[in-house]
């Protein structure tokens, strides 16, 4: 009997840095896990670790892609919580070892040997996923799997990250950037209740900013950004998507008392810091990583009250290589998303 395969979109080795359309055997699951039918997978930057060999210890062939949305179509043992047919999807946190000190506290995403998938193991640019049942959020009825594959990554990332930041309703909150995580950013900084400030580079994105529930927009390629946010009254929290850092130095002449720059938008830069205006006004810089699979369903939920959605172009999966050179040149507005 032949081996059943399916159709994946793979980095075929270390130095490859490019995706080759291959059929591949179908992963059977194994202890604690199950196999989903990916019925969609977002395109995130962070795919370029896989493809560029940027994240240790990557073994090749490998299929990128963790944001996933499907259903379960196979149960490995010791998966009985788990059902057949339940819609679920898998972001960034794609298992943790459960021993570690950061797990032995509960801290999950932040486990020493965390595993993503696209990195450890098989990601989502493929016809079938198998990941562990710990990875697994439960998808509302109420999205579509294309709605909900860009929510367990860019959506919790900003989401996750504003909520435990500490600003609270009726505070100033600038969301620098609207691309990919930005224009999720303004959308639940809006909903959250905050005084809601978009920041970008010229004035062709402001209209729609201001569609997303920003009340205010700054152009930083013609304003001091810092000057106008004191203008404002100071911010209490900026949420930085971008990755240049750059463009994030200006902002921290923007916070005021206690505020803080949050860091999402990953850069290889290193960031210069006036320490002692910080100082003067108990100033922070903080990053955060994503969420867990519980995370991931807050931010659905949420998503699915407030009507916060990204903005998607689906292509198939076909057309994988195509997707990841447009989300790579910032053509994409906003999330490209794959389907079978």
């Amino acid at each position: 009997m032949s081996e059943r395969t399916m159709r994946a979109a793979v980095v075929p080795s270390a130095g490859a840095a490019r995706l080759e359309l291959r059929d591949v055997p179908v992963p059977e699951p194994g202890l604690g896990e199950v196999r989903i039918k990916v019925e969609a997978c977002g395109v995130c930057h962070s795919d370029a670790l896989t493809v560029h060999n940027a994240w240790p210890g990557i073994t090749y062939p490998r299929v990128p892609g963790h944001e996933i949305a499907g259903t379960i179509d196979a149960l490995g043992s010791q998966t009985s919580e788990w059902k057949l047919g339940e819609r679920v999807g898998v972001g960034w946190h794609g298992g943790h070892d459960g021993t570690c000190d950061r797990c032995r506290r509960g801290d999950f995403i932040t486990c020493v040997n965390l595993q993503v998938p696209g990195i450890a193991y098989d990601g989502g640019y493929a016809e079938y996923v198998v990941a562990p049942k710990v990875a697994l959020a439960r998808i509302p009825e109420e999205l579509a799997a294309t709605a909900a594959a860009p929510l367990v990554c860019a959506g919790i990332t900003t989401f996750n990250s504003m909520r435990h930041s500490g600003a609270g309703p009726g505070d100033l909150v600038a969301i620098l950037g609207i691309g990919g995580l930005g224009h999720l950013g303004v959308q639940f900084a809006a909903r959250m209740g905050f005084r809601t400030v978009a920041i970008a580079r010229g004035r062709d994105k402001e209209s729609l900013a201001r569609s997303l529930g920003a009340l205010h927009y700054i152009d930083s390629q013609t304003s001091d950004v810092g000057a106008e946010l004191q203008r404002l009254g100071g911010a209490r929290l900026v949420l930085s998507t971008i990755t240049a850092a750059a463009a994030m130095e200006p902002v921290i002449a923007g916070l005021g008392a206690d505020g803080q720059l949050l860091v999402v938008g990953a850069s290889m830069e290193p960031l210069s810091l006036d320490t002692a205006a910080m100082i003067r006004l108990r100033n922070s810089v903080k990053s955060w990583p994503s969420g867990t699979c519980t995370d991931s369903e807050d931010t659905m939920r949420f998503s699915v009250q407030t009507g916060v959605r990204a903005m998607i172009e689906v292509l198939p999966l076909e057309r994988a290589p195509e997707a990841y050179a447009k989300m790579m040149s910032g053509a994409a507005r906003f999330r490209m998303v794959l389907t079978p």
